[in-house]
């Protein structure tokens, strides 16, 4: 009877530590940890480096604006909405953007998930990704400029179709409305 009252504690015991361990990797990543992942893929040099990226394409946007309504608009338009943009684009507090996304990524990430992050961007295959990311960003932007200028034409147009119908649909409620009340 002792003996099986001993086996019995030593089983509980194994079972209620085994329960106490949690793994470390599974455990939520901390602030330091997400701070350590931002550091690994130097986020704010790629940050800046996929604004100046994003910068080119959104200057070929302001010109087809231009070109579009060039008789509508000063002669400077393009050029002074290219400095304010870039103005604008370089002055982001990329800083604390960052500290503000950490806590996002502290939701969804572990510290195994993190560990594992931070290794892959040391590995030659994160450098170069690393590396070419900018230049992915910018040449994506660049393909994809016309599509999205097609759509955003059809959206406007859209957009604007609708306006008018919901216009006319108002006026023709509020004339109905005082020809019944007359």
């Amino acid at each position: 009877m002792k003996r099986a009252f001993c086996v019995a504690a030593l089983v509980l015991m194994m079972c209620w530590t085994s329960l106490a361990q949690t793994n470390a990797a599974d455990s939520p990543a901390s602030k330091e940890d997400i701070q350590r992942y931002l550091d690994a893929v130097h986020s704010h040099d790629m940050m800046k480096k996929v604004v100046t990226a994003m910068t080119q394409g959104m200057h070929s946007m302001w010109h087809e604006q231009f070109l579009k309504h060039k008789d509508e608009l000063p002669v400077d338009y393009e050029t002074k909405m290219n400095a304010r943009m870039d103005d604008m684009l370089q002055n982001m507090p990329f800083d604390e953007m960052m500290q503000a996304a950490a806590p996002v990524y502290q939701k969804h990430l572990t510290k195994g998930d993190v560990d594992n992050l931070v290794a892959f961007y040391a590995s030659p295959t994160g450098a170069k990704m690393l590396r070419e990311m900018p230049d992915i960003m910018a040449e994506s932007m660049q393909s994809m400029m016309p599509v999205m200028t097609k759509y955003m034409e059809k959206v406007q147009q859209r957009l604007q179709k609708d306006t008018e119908t919901m216009i006319a649909e108002s006026k023709k409620k509020a004339g109905e409305k005082s020809a019944t009340q007359n």
